[in-house]
């Protein structure tokens, strides 16, 4: 494993891309690929979402929605008592997919959501952004 980041290779790729059009010389590609076009792809990048969104049920989206609404923190949200009712879902079944859930890692998966604000929606595929 190298210490490059995804960041890294896609800039090496455009300075790869940009030394091609100077090598073809600009035939047949159109106008000439300019600093700017670089640097809009590269913020294009920097804004583009990650490839691997954490995933959750959608019952775990509402409640990391709600959670944050009420401006709690990671903390509360996987520590909340069993009086709470989401949905007119009992608290149990959100606490279940944290414990005892078959997702590898669901405590890892959820904290990734809440601090990305962002997760795909396990039903639909449906990415969700705070």
């Amino acid at each position: 494993m190298s210490n490059e980041t995804k960041r890294d290779v896609f800039e090496d790729l455009v300075e790869e891309l940009a030394d091609a059009y100077i090598a073809l010389d600009g035939e047949g590609i159109g106008e000439e690929l300019t600093n700017e076009d670089k640097q809009a792809y590269l913020k294009d990048y920097d804004n583009a979402l990650p490839d691997d969104l954490p995933v959750i049920p959608e019952l775990i989206g509402k409640y990391l929605k709600m959670r944050k609404q009420d401006h709690g923190n990671l903390v509360q949200a996987l520590d909340e008592g069993t009086s709470f009712v989401l949905d007119g879902t009992q608290w149990e079944s959100v606490q279940d997919w944290f414990w005892f859930s078959d997702v590898k890692d669901s405590v890892d998966t959820f904290a990734r959501a809440w601090v990305l604000g962002v997760w795909r929606v396990e039903e639909t595929g449906e990415v969700v952004k705070l």
